[in-house]
């Protein structure tokens, strides 16, 4: 991990990932890209609202007949596999082979993961695919053959699927194989609320459709939806007000604060 005082192995400090998340964030402002989302049914309302304050213009279909074409013209895809029922299974087969058609960047969420073998077997799948991103958890990790978490495992994952890996925790670890970046942003409310987890992986993939370094958009992304948890958190008394202010921290954050709060090394 680097020190926040040091610069990334990329040459960038703090600073220069600071500021150019403060500059993705304008341009998903300016360019409201249209994000489709296969998610979880109980994150999708919470989902949609979070891409909406950010700029963008969210779509949930999961209707096969119609999905093809919400994909084709969307500037990003997420795929979630928190509730993996046979509509959303037949979903994502379809929207990732248009995204690949169309050279759209696309993030996985292997939910849970770990509990279910056809679960992991689906995302692994997946992977081969080729997603920019796939954001997930330590249990996640192991599940999908990443091994023990580790900077190294992660970094080799990484090099060898070529993406980004994202894994949360206390302390979020990006890495794109030869980058890493570790994001301190968030607060412990956001474990809290149904959804944050797929509304971060949204960001993720509405940060990728306005910046064509997956491993930038998904430090910024996460960068952002942390400092709008942190700032949330000091209007909120509890899960319920938090989830509002949340997306209203969202719909208000601009540069300056996000530069100033960003917990990047």
């Amino acid at each position: 991990m680097h020190h926040p005082q040091e610069p990334s192995r990329n040459g960038r400090s703090r600073e220069d990932l600071a500021q150019a998340t403060s500059d993705i964030l304008a341009r998903l402002r300016t360019r409201a890209p249209r994000i489709h989302c296969i998610t979880n049914a109980v994150a999708q309302n919470f989902t949609a609202n979070v891409l909406l304050a950010a700029g963008c213009v969210p779509s949930m279909t999961l209707a096969p007949e119609e999905i093809g074409a919400f994909v084709a013209g969307a500037q990003g895809l997420l795929v979630n596999l928190g509730t993996f029922d046979a509509e959303r299974r037949e979903a994502a087969e379809i929207a990732v082979g248009t995204a690949a058609q169309k050279k759209l960047p696309w993030v996985l969420d292997p939910v849970f993961i770990e509990r279910a073998p056809p679960r992991a077997a689906f995302a692994r799948q997946l992977i081969g695919r080729g997603p920019a991103a796939v954001r997930l958890n330590h249990a996640e990790f192991s599940a999908l053959g990443g091994g023990t978490v580790t900077r190294e495992n992660a970094m080799a994952n990484a090099r060898a699927k070529h993406m980004v890996v994202a894994l949360s925790g206390e302390t979020d670890l990006i890495t794109d194989g030869e980058r890493v970046a570790a994001v301190a942003n968030g607060h412990a409310l956001m474990a809290k609320v149904t959804a944050m987890g797929c509304a971060g992986s949204a960001l993720v993939t509405a940060c990728l459709a306005v910046e064509p370094d997956a491993f930038r958009a998904t430090v910024a992304a996460l960068v952002i939806i942390g400092v709008a948890g942190e700032l949330a958190a000091e209007q909120s008394t509890g899960p319920g007000s938090f989830a509002i202010a949340i997306i209203d921290a969202l719909h208000n954050l601009d540069g300056p604060p996000l530069v100033a709060r960003a917990k990047v090394s």
